[in-house]
């Protein structure tokens, strides 16, 4: 393989890598403008936030210009449940989409001929593809750490939820108040909660909405417990309690299975590292020895 068959190469690649690059960056940027309370970008007014907001603005262009394909049902779920990034639709998820295809496209072209047999045809192939499912990889990504910081904030709020509706505050006064005073996703998710509730949103409309916001399946659970309570006037102080016991449980047993993965890795770094370092100080000192 000549030398600039390896650039193009590299360059396909870097341009997929680029494309998931600029989807994050401008999720951050524009998660900072939703009234929902997702992330914001701190470094949203740099000369670097503002290159990657044009870029991914082009390529969204380009995929509109080229005709990007039907939405699948599911795709606004996904955005949803990964924090709508960059305040995008799923009609603008597949113009990105269909741009970075496009781009997958122009980076295959001079790459294919240079790669032997058939590499060039699977390459041709293979990057607009990838290209194409990269927001869908990212997305996946994105909501998984959503749900696993939001796991790792249940318990103290589940406990604060406790008091709160123990002192006799209605659900969404007390989602409120929790949201306000405390950091988090899942505060700004309950904030977010009250906030339409106060603007007239229905209650079980509300809860819907607060769990499709939430990929996590306990806080699926504390949903579903809360939808019962408006529904039936259940008392809520023993469940919430249960499920506060069982998420730090949880959490336990997360950092158990952490620590026991962990504990191979450290008698490897020994094995490999410090026993030859080791080794070499003694072999040193004995060559010396010898030589005089």
């Amino acid at each position: 393989m000549s030398g600039a068959a390896v650039v193009a190469a590299l360059a396909g690649l870097l341009t997929a890598v680029a494309l998931v690059e600029l989807a994050a960056a401008r999720g951050e940027r524009a998660g900072a403008r939703q009234a929902a309370g997702r992330h914001a970008d701190e470094a949203a007014g740099s000369g670097a936030g503002r290159l990657r907001e044009r870029l991914l603005a082009l390529l969204a262009r380009l995929g509109r210009q080229a005709g990007a394909p039907a939405a699948p049902r599911d795709l606004a779920e996904r955005l949803v449940a990964a924090g709508e990034p960059f305040g995008m639709t799923a009609g603008d998820a597949m113009a990105v989409k269909g741009g970075a295809a496009l781009a997958g496209v122009s980076a295959a072209v001079p790459l294919g001929p240079l790669l032997p047999g058939r590499l060039g045809l699977l390459v041709a192939l293979a990057l607009p593809a990838g290209a194409f499912l990269a927001l869908d990889l990212w997305l996946m990504r994105r909501a998984r750490r959503r749900g696993q910081e939001m796991e790792r904030e249940l318990p103290d709020l589940l406990d604060l939820l406790r008091v709160a509706v123990g002192a006799g505050l209605p659900l969404e006064r007390a989602l409120g108040d929790i949201g306000r005073r405390t950091g988090g996703l899942l505060a700004r998710e309950w904030r977010t909660f009250a906030a339409q509730v106060e603007l007239g949103l229905p209650r079980e409309r509300a809860l819907e909405l607060l769990g499709r916001r939430c990929p996590s399946v306990r806080v699926a659970v504390l949903v579903r417990s809360l939808e019962r309570a408006a529904r039936h006037g259940a008392p809520l102080g023993e469940t919430l309690s249960a499920q506060a016991r069982e998420a730090r449980a949880a959490d336990a047993r997360r950092l158990d299975e952490r620590a026991a993965r962990a504990a191979p890795k450290i008698q490897l770094v020994v094995a490999l590292l410090l026993v030859p370092s080791v080794l070499l100080l003694v072999g040193a000192a004995m060559l010396a020895a010898f030589t005089g």
